[in-house]
């Protein structure tokens, strides 16, 4: 008797035509959870994680730093004084630190978690209207590199550009739209701050990542994690770096975010009224915009303290992480020297 094997062209055939039939739905994950299933598709299968938590490892103390920004816009130079060492020692050892009392009232980071709470839970057909793979200034989709190589995952998004050329508020959804707004003013403000005591903790002027363009783009990510029937076999969201200066991110109460430090998962979890700010690629490299190149801050370099990355367009950056990180590795990796 022989032995039939598929082969990997047949494969990999079937696991497009399966990823291509679940995107014709427009319904994303939650259309699945909708529908009943008790299995999940095997496009959202995952293999088992490399790395420990460190909780399970013994490690009970590693905590992400919490700062206070009460009183930051006082004039009071001990208050700044102390927050710009927070910051920087949260940046250099974790990448990673949460703030409260930031000036975003905790009832306005609660009605976005409803707005987009009740963006993704709409009625189906309404919704549908907003899906698409298509570069539009709102996009709505499951699995954004869904026809790459990586396994899916379990969650459904939604991508606005405000800034440079951004959306126009007829753009966005009427269910959301004047929250979206209103949160995303308010964030830009805060991001205004955030660059000018990350500039100081670099020892240079206040304005100076202001000045070379660091706050010149906005966009905003709203990912909904429907419950799984089989949470053991996917994930939610793949291991990453994120590829901008830096990300504000607003979490539920459901928490589950973690932050990879020293080869262990550290848990993030929720604390009401806060934000999670994350340090992103293109300012650990000490990357500037100019017309056509980023690079690294030459006013920090010395021969003490060379360059580590070397130059390169925002769009070559962008082009090689779609093309080769998709599945968790950092894009630095390639432009390190």
């Amino acid at each position: 008797m022989g032995v039939t094997s598929r082969s990997e062209k047949e494969e990999n055939f079937d696991r497009a035509k399966e990823r291509k039939a679940f995107d014709d739905t427009k319904s994303g994950v939650k259309g699945l959870v909708d529908a009943g299933i008790t299995k999940i598709p095997a496009l959202f299968y995952h293999s088992p994680d490399n790395f420990k938590k460190a909780s399970a490892l013994g490690y009970t103390d590693y905590t992400i730093p919490v700062i206070d920004f009460a009183n930051i816009h006082d004039d009071n130079p001990s208050v700044r004084k102390r927050v710009v060492e927070g910051v920087r020692d949260a940046s250099e050892t974790w990448g990673f630190f949460q703030i409260v009392n930031h000036g975003i009232p905790v009832s306005l980071l609660d009605e976005m978690k409803n707005g987009a709470l009740r963006f993704f839970e709409q009625d189906n057909e309404i919704k549908k209207g907003f899906y698409t793979r298509d570069q539009r200034q709102f996009m709505y989709n499951s699995n954004f590199n869904l026809f790459s190589s990586a396994p899916a995952t379990w969650k459904d998004s939604f991508f606005c550009n405000l800034a440079p050329n951004g959306a126009k508020p007829d753009d966005l959804p009427a269910i959301c739209r004047d929250i979206l707004l209103e949160y995303l003013n308010q964030v830009t403000k805060l991001g205004t701050l955030l660059f000018e005591l990350l500039s100081e903790a670099l020892g240079l002027n206040p304005t100076h990542l202001i000045d070379i363009g660091c706050a010149e783009g906005l966009f905003a990510f709203s990912h909904y994690y429907p419950a799984c029937p089989e949470p053991e076999l996917t994930l939610g969201t793949l291991k990453h770096a994120d590829v901008d200066f830096i990300t504000v991110l607003l979490q539920d109460h459901v928490g589950g975010l973690q932050v990879l430090h020293k080869d262990m998962w550290i848990d993030l979890p929720p604390l009401t009224g806060a934000l999670v700010v994350n340090i992103g690629d293109l300012l650990q490299a000490g990357h500037h915009p100019s017309t056509r190149i980023y690079g690294p801050i030459k006013e920090l370099l010395s021969e003490d303290n060379p360059a580590k990355y070397r130059e390169t367009s925002i769009s070559d950056f962008l082009v090689h992480y779609s093309t080769n990180c998709m599945n968790g590795t950092s894009p630095l990796l390639h432009f390190r020297i």
